[in-house]
């Protein structure tokens, strides 16, 4: 039985985001952002998005492209202090900022991925952090609920991609990329390289083509993918 070829166009794959949706962008800082995908998300338009990412990228680039166009009513993430017009946006009320814990976002998505509710930690318990949420207690140990977070859309940056979807991410791209893929009800891939179904070797896929939905190959990165020179 031949596999699907899921290649897309990128204008087309991403006209599937409706407004309102709640969106996962891939990456750990910078490495790994979908550049590409975020520029053809701000032509869409599409807006009161809920975005979620480990960071707000810095002014001038990813996720700040879509607050400056006005798209995005809820940012969850672990820090916004990168990125000035984040900090200014919340601050005047125009932008709802989820702070989440890095290692507990990254553990809400995987559990989102894994098909569970939620899990239980003691992190946070006697803090702010645990101000609102459900306190329970396990074998005698006092801990709160954190909820799973799902996603309708996650978009990602693969360094590797085949037609069927199977992935592969480079270095820090691979932090919360593939936990993202798993956990949204729609991923949509930009690939450096796009291969022929069988290229990438079993241990080097980091992200198994079921969880994705479509992959588009680019042409060529933009300046905003190489490394920021401090």
């Amino acid at each position: 039985m031949p596999m699907l070829d899921k290649s897309c166009g990128m204008a087309e794959a991403i006209a599937r985001i409706p407004d309102g949706a709640s969106v996962m962008l891939g990456g750990f800082g910078v490495p790994g952002t979908p550049f590409c995908l975020i520029q053809e998300l701000v032509r869409h338009g599409a807006r009161d998005l809920t975005i979620i990412k480990n960071d707000s990228n810095e002014a001038g680039m990813g996720v700040d492209w879509l607050l400056q166009s006005g798209q995005v009513a809820k940012l969850i993430t672990s820090h916004i202090g990168l990125n000035a017009n984040a900090v200014r946006m919340m601050n005047a009320g125009a932008l709802e900022v989820e702070f989440v814990a890095q290692g507990i976002l990254a553990e809400r998505i995987r559990s989102a991925g894994a098909g569970v509710m939620g899990f239980v930690t003691d992190i946070g318990v006697g803090t702010e952090l645990a101000e609102g949420k459900q306190v329970v207690t396990v074998d005698g140990q006092t801990g709160v609920f954190e909820p799973s977070l799902r996603a309708d859309f996650a978009l990602l940056h693969a360094a590797r991609a085949d037609s069927f979807g199977n992935l592969g991410f480079a270095a820090a791209a691979r932090n919360f990329s593939p936990l993202m893929g798993m956990a949204a009800r729609h991923t949509i891939v930009e690939a450096e390289e796009v291969v022929p179904l069988g290229a990438i070797h079993p241990e080097d896929v980091h992200l198994p083509g079921p969880f994705v939905d479509d992959v588009i190959a680019l042409p060529e990165l933009p300046e905003v993918y190489g490394v920021v020179e401090r």
